[in-house]
C-alpha cells in the first residue's frame, strides 16, 4: 500500500506540472518553436544533472537505439512545436484537448508494429472521439483561430502517438529520464531551423520563464511519471493521464482566466471521457 500511495503521488504530481506546461504558452511572448528549444536543452541539461548525481548509466545498449533515439527525438520536438502552436492560436483548453486525441491513434498505430488489426470497440471509441473533435470546430474554415488550433493539436497528438509507440516497442529498456536526455536534445536540434527570434535579445523575464518551463515543467515532472511507473500499473497510469486537460484548462482559468465555451467543455468531456474507456479497456 506505501508503493502504491507513493506512485500515486509521483503520478498526480507529474500530471499536474504537466498541465501547468500549458500555462506557457500563453505566459512567454517567444514562437512557440524557440519556447521548444530553449525548453529542451533546459530539461536535457537538468536531466544530465540528475543522472550524474545518481550515478545512473548513459550509454545505449546497442547502436541501433542512436537511430531510434533520433527518429523520437525528431518526433518529440516537433510534437511540443505544433502543441504549443495550438495552444496560443485557438486558447489552451481546445490545444490540450485536441492533443489529447492520442490515446486512440494509438490503438490504430500499434497494430502495424504487433501485426494484428483494431477491435470494433477501437473503431467505435475512434468514431465517438471524432464527434467530440466536430465539436470543438466552430466552422471547417481554415481562416478560423481555432479550427487552426485543434488542426495543430491533431497533429501534434499524431507526432506524440508515433513517438510513444515507437518509445514502447523499440525502447522499453531505457528510463524515462534516458530517453529524454537524448530524445530532447534531438528535438531542440531539429526545431532550431524554425527559430524566429534573436537569443540575444530575449528579455530577462522570457528568459526565466524558459529556464522554469525546461527544469520545473519537463524535467521534473518526466521524473516523476517514470518513477510512478515502477509502483502502478500502466493501465492505472493512463486513466488518470486523462487528468491531464482538466488540470491545465483549471489551471488555465485560474491563472489567465482564460474560460472555455461549452462546446469545448463538451468535446473536450467526450474526447476525454473515450481515452479514458479505451484505457481502461486495454
Amino acid at each position: 500500500m506505501e508503493n502504491k500511495r507513493k506512485g500515486l503521488l509521483f503520478l498526480h504530481s507529474a500530471i499536474l506540472i504537466f498541465g501547468g506546461t500549458a500555462l506557457f504558452a500563453k505566459l512567454i511572448a517567444l514562437p512557440a518553436a524557440d519556447i521548444t528549444v530553449w525548453r529542451s536543452f533546459v530539461a536535457v541539461a537538468v536531466i544530465l544533472i540528475l543522472l550524474l548525481l545518481r550515478r545512473r548509466p548513459l550509454g545505449l545498449q546497442r547502436p541501433l537505439d542512436a537511430a531510434i533515439m533520433m527518429i523520437g527525438g525528431a518526433l518529440l520536438g516537433l510534437h511540443w512545436a505544433t502543441y504549443f502552436q495550438a495552444m496560443q492560436v485557438a486558447g489552451i483548453a481546445v490545444g490540450m484537448v485536441a492533443m489529447y486525441t492520442y490515446p486512440i491513434m494509438i490503438v490504430f498505430l500499434e497494430p502495424l508494429f504487433k501485426g494484428h488489426r483494431p477491435q470494433l470497440g477501437d473503431v467505435i471509441c475512434a468514431l465517438v472521439m471524432l464527434f467530440g473533435i466536430v465539436l470543438l470546430v466552430p466552422e471547417f474554415d481554415l481562416a478560423n483561430n481555432v479550427t487552426q488550433g485543434v488542426c495543430w493539436g491533431i497533429l501534434s497528438a499524431a507526432l506524440f502517438a508515433l513517438r510513444n509507440v515507437i518509445q514502447g516497442h523499440y525502447l522499453r529498456g531505457y528510463s524515462g529520464e534516458t530517453s529524454i536526455l537524448y530524445q530532447g536534445i534531438i528535438a531542440g536540434v531539429v526545431v532550431i531551423p524554425f527559430v524566429t527570434s534573436n537569443p540575444l535579445q530575449i528579455d530577462g523575464e522570457s528568459l526565466f520563464k524558459l529556464i522554469l518551463l525546461g527544469a520545473l515543467f519537463t524535467a521534473l515532472p518526466h521524473s516523476f511519471f517514470a518513477n510512478s511507473l515502477r509502483y502502478l500499473k500502466a493501465k492505472t497510469v493512463g486513466l488518470i493521464g486523462c487528468l491531464q486537460p482538466v488540470y491545465g484548462a483549471t489551471l488555465a482559468y485560474l491563472v489567465l482566466a482564460e474560460e472555455p465555451g461549452w462546446t469545448t467543455i463538451m468535446g473536450g468531456t467526450i474526447i476525454i471521457g473515450t481515452a479514458a474507456f479505451e484505457t481502461y479497456r486495454a
